[in-house]
């Protein structure tokens, strides 16, 4: 990964810059976006299918038909919950603030299976903390980072993600880890690959401190408001 050793981010850029990587970002998370949605759509035709054999029967087991409608009216709301979701990535409300662990498990749960398939885990070791942060901040920083960290570095490798609290802010490390193993089978990126530059650009728009010293690189999340005490 190319940047020079304890380099920090604190250049201001145009908004045009941030517009472009912010584009640039979400098309590299189209992938893992489409399969987020269809995931919950996929089992509602099956289920269907089932549900309707069981209908064509003389003496249909309504009990049976009924807990199979339950498990479409299920999926169907799992569906239109997550496309309200990635709807929020698209056009993202700045006001919106959230616990920092819930936010990095929607990024990783969202980036793990394709990251695997390039020969990439995902070591999630955040662990819950007072306080919340913008959404939209750590959505954009977070993937960012682990998309540009396995642009750059070579599988087969471990992402190590960890954070501590601090009193103005949550600092987010992301750590790569070379291992030996399968270097995995995934093709060529869908967009071209997010720069050093991107981040800078997304951390500026976002009042996030940036910073990375080798393989590691982390990200300093201002509060949105006052952080309750710990019990």
């Amino acid at each position: 990964m190319s940047a020079a050793p304890g380099s920090l981010s604190s250049t201001n850029f145009p908004p045009a810059d941030a517009e472009a990587a912010r584009y640039a970002l979400l098309r590299r998370l189209a992938p893992s976006m489409r399969h987020h949605l269809v995931v919950n759509l996929q089992p509602i035709g099956m289920i269907y299918e089932v549900m309707e054999r069981r209908l064509r029967q003389p003496a249909p087991d309504l009990a049976h038909v009924h807990d199979s409608a339950s498990k479409i009216n299920g999926f169907a709301r799992a569906a239109l919950n997550s496309c309200l979701d990635v709807v929020s990535w698209l056009a993202a409300d700045d006001t919106v603030s959230v616990p920092v662990e819930e936010a990095v498990r929607e990024c990783t749960t969202l980036l793990a299976t394709s990251l695997s398939f390039r020969g990439y885990a995902l070591r999630n070791n955040v662990t819950p903390i007072p306080g919340l942060v913008k959404r939209s901040g750590i959505r954009n920083l977070l993937s960012g980072v682990l998309i540009h960290c396995t642009d750059h570095a070579t599988p087969p490798s471990d992402l190590e993600l960890s954070c501590v609290a601090e009193a103005d802010a949550a600092r987010i490390t992301v750590n790569v880890r070379f291992t030996d193993g399968e270097k995995g089978f995934g093709g060529e990126a869908n967009y071209r690959k997010l720069a050093w530059s991107d981040l800078e650009a997304l951390a500026a728009a976002d009042g996030v401190e940036l910073m990375r010293e080798g393989e590691r690189i982390e990200l300093r999340l201002p509060w949105m408001a006052e952080r309750p005490r710990a019990a």
